[in-house]
């Protein structure tokens, strides 16, 4: 049996941060930290929406980090209402962030019932991140 290929739309939104809380938990021998950050943030464009993440991340002396996150959004995509999680990861490097992330399969509420999909994000550090995500529906 063949796999069929999903359809996906495209949507785009840009994200402003409303509040970064920072919390580090460990020390690194290089000077770097094991940081746990809790961010609250608002989607605008293609997905107006509310987001709440908890990152864990693990920053190194020459200003580069690496991270992994779970977020809850909740608002609208699409026109359609509901909630649903993103799992993130992504870099710092020379002051961009950046990364990809992707629906958890079977976390998607409302009219997102079923929502799927795959993006990514950048931004300069401290401003406002370009976001996109492909999805689509399963029944």
């Amino acid at each position: 049996m063949k796999m069929s290929t999903p359809v996906t739309t495209r949507a785009e939104a840009k994200i402003t941060v409303a509040k970064y809380e920072p919390s580090a938990y460990d020390e690194l021998a290089d000077g770097g930290s094991l940081t746990r950050i809790h961010v609250e943030e608002s989607f605008a464009g293609d997905i107006e929406a509310d987001g709440v993440v908890e990152f864990l991340q693990a920053a190194f002396a020459d200003g580069s980090a690496s991270f992994v996150g779970v977020e809850r959004v909740s608002g609208t995509l699409g026109g359609r209402r509901g909630t649903f999680l993103l799992l993130d990861q992504g870099t710092v490097a020379d002051s961009v962030v950046s990364g990809e992330w992707f629906v958890v399969p079977g976390s998607a509420t409302g009219e997102l019932t079923g929502l799927r999909g795959t993006g990514g994000f950048m931004a300069n550090l401290g401003e406002g991140a370009d976001v996109w995500l492909d999805y689509w529906f399963q029944a």
